[in-house]
């Protein structure tokens, strides 16, 4: 984990509700897709913490969603502001057991981490296939940006209005060597009955400190307890215990 200052770059709107961000600073801290930071907001007393979307050696991009006052506060950052941030929070994905035809699942404001993963992974020379799944075409954001890294993109709308019609368990493809994904709860659920592979999950918590120290976002696992921002955000299947 580290601590710096990051100056505003770019903060626009993908959506009605989804704004993506770029910062400038040091990011050295961030070593695996799936990883997240957490940004100081003035007169909030708790940081809010975000996933990496993509990150190079100065440049680090978010995209969240506007759902609250601190993320509407966000949103009204203008380029030249400062921000306070711990970079380098959680433990990112796994990408060396991956097979050759990883798949990718997000829903939502879960899309953003796979990004970063996506990239990796064709990096690695591995064929990867994305399904991205929305409540209706106008929630729909990177897809292209998915296609122009060289991913096999598919898109669903829980209404039908564009791609397909359904879920992103709907438009599993017939073969895939492991998968990935993050997005709301009753989501992973479903893809973790609709798998058949081993894989990975990226799970979304209240936080208080972000680091491990409060033990605020501790999920039960079939091994005990686990804190979701410091043993996680990212668990295996086989170590998931739902609870009703």
């Amino acid at each position: 984990m580290k601590q710096g200052i990051f100056s505003v770059l770019e903060n626009d709107p993908l959506t009605d509700s989804v704004y993506r961000m770029v910062l400038s600073g040091d990011t050295s801290a961030i070593t695996a897709p799936g990883q997240f930071v957490n940004i100081r907001l003035e007169g909030k007393y708790l940081r809010r913490p975000i996933s990496v979307c993509d990150v190079d050696e100065r440049l680090l991009t978010l995209v969240y969603k506007v759902v609250g006052a601190g993320t509407r506060q966000m949103s009204q950052l203008s380029v030249g502001d400062e921000l306070d941030v711990l970079t380098g929070l959680g433990n990112g994905y796994d990408v060396t057991v991956a097979g050759e035809k990883p798949l990718l699942l997000g829903g939502g404001v879960g899309v953003p981490p796979l990004y970063l993963l996506a990239k990796k992974l064709l990096e690695a020379g591995k064929k990867v296939s994305v399904v991205l799944g929305f409540n209706t075409k106008e929630e729909v954001f990177y897809e292209k940006e998915f296609e122009a890294l060289g991913a096999k993109v598919t898109v669903t709308t829980a209404d039908g209005s564009y791609g397909t019609k359904g879920f992103v368990t709907d438009a599993l493809p017939p073969e895939y060597s492991y998968f990935y994904t993050c997005g709301p709860e009753p989501m992973l659920k479903a893809v973790y009955r609709a798998t058949d592979t081993s894989g990975q999950f990226s799970f979304e918590e209240r936080m208080g400190c972000g680091f491990g120290a409060c033990m605020g976002c501790s999920c039960k696992t079939i091994t005990g307890y686990k804190r979701i921002c410091k043993d996680g955000p990212v668990l295996k299947k086989e170590e998931i215990r739902w609870e009703d």
